[in-house]
C-alpha cells in the first residue's frame, strides 16, 4: 500500500505537477505546547486522547504542506522500473548501483541497495538518507567521504536490507533548482522520492514490507523527520544531528532552510522568523506516536542545538503517554560535535534492530 495520509489532495492531469495545497489548517501560536487543538473559529480543546490529538495530526500535516508544498498523490505513481547497472558481493553482503522512477518516466533515480548475502527469510529494510555533500549516496554506502556515516553498509552488515538514494543535486541525481515539476520546494521533492525508495523496497521478495525503517544524519536526519511524518510504512527512525527548534536554529536565523533546494518559502512568505513559521519539530516527531524514534543529539552540535533538542523531545513524550509507548521513545545526547561517532551508532542500531525485530543478533 502507498502512503497513508489523513487527507486527499488534487492534482492537475498532467503527470505529479502537485496544485498549491488547499488545505486549511488553524494559526497555531505556539509550536511545542502540544496539549490542545483549535477548532477554525481559533477555540481550543484539551488534547486527552488519541482522537483529539489525531486532530492536531492533521493540523500539523497540512501546515508544513503551507511551507512545503502539496505532497503528492497520484492515482497511478510512475512505474517504478528498476534496472541494476552494478553488482559488487562480499563475504557478507551484495552491493547493486540500482535506478528508478520516481515522479516521471523519463528520469531515474539512483541508490545504492544492499542485500545480505546470507538469508532464507525476509528481513527488515532500512532507507538510509546522506548528509548534505557532493557525492551523496556514495557516503552512507560506504564508497567516500566520512567512515562515521557509511551506514547503510555497515546496516547491512548486521543483517538489513538498505537502500541509499542521492538527494534531488547531490551524486549522480542532476536536478535544477528551483524544484521542476510543479514543486513548491526541494524538501517536497526529497520526501515524495523517498515515499517511492520505499515503494521500491516493498517489491524487493527479501524485504518484509512491514518492517521498514529510515536513518540519517544531518540534512538525512531532517529529511528522515519530514519523510515519516507523511509516509506511516516507515516504522521506525533514527536521526542524528537532524533537528532542533526553530528558535535555537543559530538563534533563530532561519537562513539556512531557505534556499531552494529546501523551503524557500520560510524566506519568501514567512520571513525567516520563527514566529511566523507555522510548524516546528515537537509537532513533526509527535505526529510519529506511537512509532519508535531514537533522536541522537551530539552536546557540542553547532548547527542543531541540544537544548532545542532536549525541549521537543520533553514535549513529544506527552504524547506518546497517550499511546502507552513512551518506552518507544528514545534519546542519545552523545560528547560530540556535528558527527556520529561510533557508540552513538551502536545505539542507533541497536535501536533499529529492536524495534525492526532483527532476529540474528
Amino acid at each position: 500500500m502507498r502512503s497513508i495520509l489523513l487527507f486527499t489532495l488534487c492534482f492537475i492531469s498532467t503527470g505529479l505537477n502537485a496544485q498549491q495545497s488547499t488545505l486549511k489548517s488553524p494559526d497555531y501560536p505556539d509550536h511545542v505546547d502540544l496539549s490542545y487543538h483549535l477548532d477554525h473559529q481559533g477555540i481550543r480543546t484539551p488534547i486527552d486522547s488519541k482522537d483529539d490529538w489525531l486532530t492536531r495530526r492533521q493540523h500539523v500535516l497540512a501546515s508544513m504542506q503551507k511551507v512545503m508544498g502539496a505532497f503528492p498523490e497520484p492515482d497511478s505513481p510512475v512505474e517504478l522500473k528498476m534496472q541494476v547497472h552494478e553488482e559488487v558481493r562480499t563475504t557478507k553482503v551484495t552491493r547493486q548501483l540500482i535506478s528508478y522512477h520516481t515522479d516521471s518516466d523519463t528520469r531515474r533515480v539512483q541508490a545504492y541497495l544492499f542485500l545480505p548475502t546470507q538469508t532464507k527469510k525476509t528481513i527488515p529494510a532500512v532507507l538510509c538518507l546522506h548528509q548534505t555533500i557532493g557525492i551523496g549516496k556514495k557516503e552512507p554506502a560506504g564508497l567516500g567521504g566520512n567512515p562515521q556515516l557509511h551506514y547503510a553498509l555497515q546496516l547491512a552488515e548486521r543483517g538489513f536490507v538498505t537502500l541509499a538514494p542521492d538527494y534531488p543535486s547531490f551524486g549522480d541525481y542532476s536536478y535544477a533548482f528551483p524544484p521542476e515539476d510543479g514543486y513548491v520546494s526541494g524538501t517536497m521533492k526529497a520526501i515524495y522520492e523517498n515515499t517511492r525508495a520505499v515503494d521500491l523496497l516493498q517489491t524487493l521478495r527479501q524485504v518484509d514490507s512491514e518492517r521498514i525503517g529510515c536513518i540519517g544524519h544531518s540534512l538525512g536526519g531532517h529529511n528522515t523527520i519530514f519523510t515519516a511524518a507523511f509516509d506511516t510504512r516507515i516504522k521506525a527512525m533514527v536521526s542524528n544531528c537532524g533537528f532542533t527548534r526553530f528558535h535555537k536554529y543559530y538563534e533563530g536565523k532561519l537562513k539556512g532552510w531557505t534556499s531552494a533546494r529546501y523551503m524557500p518559502l520560510i524566506n519568501d512568505k514567512y520571513g525567516n522568523d520563527p514566529n511566523r513559521v507555522p510548524f516546528d519539530f515537537p509537532e513533526i516527531i509527535a505526529s510519529f506516536a506511537p512509532r519508535p524514534f531514537l533522536a541522537s543529539a551530539p552536546i557540542h552540535d553547532g548547527n542543531f542545538e541540544v537544548s532545542g533538542v532536549k525541549e521537543t523531545m520533553s514535549q513529544v513524550t506527552k504524547i506518546y503517554r497517550l499511546y502507552d509507548a513512551e518506552g518507544n521513545l528514545q534519546t542519545n545526547y552523545p560528547n560530540a560535535a556535528h558527527s556520529f561517532p561510533e557508540a552513538a551508532r551502536e545505539v542507533a542500531y541497536q535501536f533499529l534492530e529492536k524495534h525492526l525485530g532483527l532476529a540474528n543478533r
